[in-house]
């Protein structure tokens, strides 16, 4: 009776993981949403798109955006996390889908136990820009106007926990100067005043702030990645002045809890063929660094990247508004 009760089991076993396996093989099979937890035309709503479009041509099936702003993401995000696991329901969203739940007193949902990482799709280096009239060249002269100056100069932040915002934070304690912080509902307005001089500086995503700086309208002073980027190779990176500063907004692909591994394996590597097409030129072109790898991978870089940024929030004690 023992062995029946031991065969049964492992015969139902090899028959659930066959099903996986063949719903994988089959998927997809019909359309797939992708919620994007943000309003149309900003950052991740453009990398989101191109990375849909891209997906659609690949499988045969069209990958849907489907935006659904509000609660500084948590509204799409949760839309996700309540989702069906099937493979059609999926977050594409930034940095800030870790970040903003460390700022609340509670969410609802848990990003670790309630998601599943399926591929990191890049890292967004950040703009430092400055109003153009201030007297700074580069991020060197920028810390020294503010030593001289503390308390005095105003950074703008786009949203609470936003990568721009964290930065923000770390430049002020990595470069042992004082700025007001000043929040704004969007880079939109933060960039209005930044142009007409009611603030002095605002960290933002590359893409948001290169025509800007391309135009005259502000200065770039610095750039948050590694080094220097090609689209901007004269702009020195903040590690430069301050030694090991490095910090990215980055996108990354997510599915809800108990999301069939052979298809997260499917996702994930239809995923690195897109970076690996022309879309990888076209993100470059807007500053994007790629970030192909397994779904392991990408779990390792959300843990680290979690570690990293809670410490900042805890010392900078940023709070949900």
């Amino acid at each position: 009776m023992l062995f029946h009760r031991i065969f049964r089991s492992a015969a139902g076993a090899l028959l659930a993981c066959a099903a996986a396996s063949a719903f994988a093989q089959g998927y997809p099979n019909k359309a797939v949403r992708v919620i994007i937890p943000f309003p149309p035309g900003g950052p991740t709503d453009t990398v989101g798109r191109m990375l849909a479009q891209k997906l659609s041509e690949q499988t045969g099936q069209s990958f849907i955006v489907d935006n659904r702003p509000g609660g500084q993401g948590i509204i799409g995000a949760d839309a996700v996390a309540k989702g069906t696991a099937d493979g059609y329901t999926l977050l594409f969203s930034a940095s800030t889908f870790t970040t903003t739940p460390m700022t609340l007193r509670s969410s609802p949902y848990d990003v670790i136990k309630d998601f599943v990482p399926i591929a990191l799709v890049g890292k967004g280096p950040l703009a430092v820009s400055v109003n153009k009239n201030l007297p700074v060249k580069n991020i060197k002269e920028l810390i020294a106007y503010a030593q001289a100056h503390p308390g005095k100069m105003s950074f703008a932040i786009g949203s609470q926990a936003s990568a721009g915002h964290l930065s923000t934070e770390l430049l002020k304690r990595a470069g042992k100067i004082d700025y007001l912080v000043v929040p704004y509902k969007g880079s939109a307005p933060a960039y209005q005043d930044l142009i007409g001089g009611a603030i002095d500086g605002f960290i933002d995503p590359v893409l948001g702030a290169l025509s800007y700086h391309k135009s005259g309208m502000v200065r770039v002073v610095a750039v948050t990645s590694k080094d220097r980027l090609p689209s901007m190779p004269d702009v020195p990176t903040v590690g430069e002045t301050v030694p090991g500063y490095e910090f990215y907004s980055w996108y990354g692909l997510w599915g809800p809890a108990k999301l069939p591994a052979d298809v997260t394996r499917r996702l994930n590597a239809e995923v690195n063929k897109a970076l690996a097409s022309e879309l990888r030129g076209r993100l470059a072109e807007q500053g994007y660094l790629l970030s192909p790898g397994t779904p392991e991978d990408f779990a390792r870089f959300e843990k680290e990247d979690m570690e990293r940024s809670a410490k900042i929030v805890a010392e900078a004690r940023i709070r949900a508004e």
